[in-house]
């Protein structure tokens, strides 16, 4: 399953070319993956709340084509891989009007504790594990094996 976030390119975001800066990308994805969790039913801050986190452990980006100021974004997020103490995301960022593919990335994140230790989350929190097989199923089908 793939989610789609929108936005337009904002002005402080490009260089002097009015290209966006390479620097912006990472904020993107941050913004994908947010939204495609809370495609899931649960919020960034809600995690929080019940003690875990999602640190970044890794990140990839390979740039295409250049966004300008003034177009509309499509970051397109979708799980490529998920164990019970790690996601991997990937996202493609595309200029909507021109459909064409700005930059590819991907996102290495562990489920950790406030602690910053890594945790299993279905023995952490058997509740949201089980509110979360959705969103791994989305990756790997409904066979239900992770």
């Amino acid at each position: 399953m793939t989610v789609e976030t929108r936005f337009p390119v904002r002005y402080a975001e490009t260089d002097q070319m009015g290209i966006v800066h390479h620097s912006v990308y990472p904020i993107w994805f941050e913004c994908g993956r947010t939204d495609f969790i809370k495609h899931f039913g649960i919020s960034y801050g809600e995690l929080e709340k019940q003690g875990l986190l999602l640190p970044l452990i890794r990140m990839n980006c390979e740039f295409k084509t250049p966004a300008h100021y003034g177009e509309n974004i499509v970051v397109k997020t979708k799980l490529l891989r998920g164990t019970k103490v790690r996601l991997i995301l990937e996202y493609e960022v595309y200029a909507e009007e021109r459909n064409v593919l700005c930059a590819r990335g991907t996102t290495e994140h562990a489920w950790t504790g406030t602690d910053l230790k890594p945790v299993n989350i279905a023995k952490y929190s058997t509740h949201l594990y089980e509110d979360l097989k959705p969103l791994y199923n989305s990756a790997i089908g409904d066979n239900g094996r992770l």
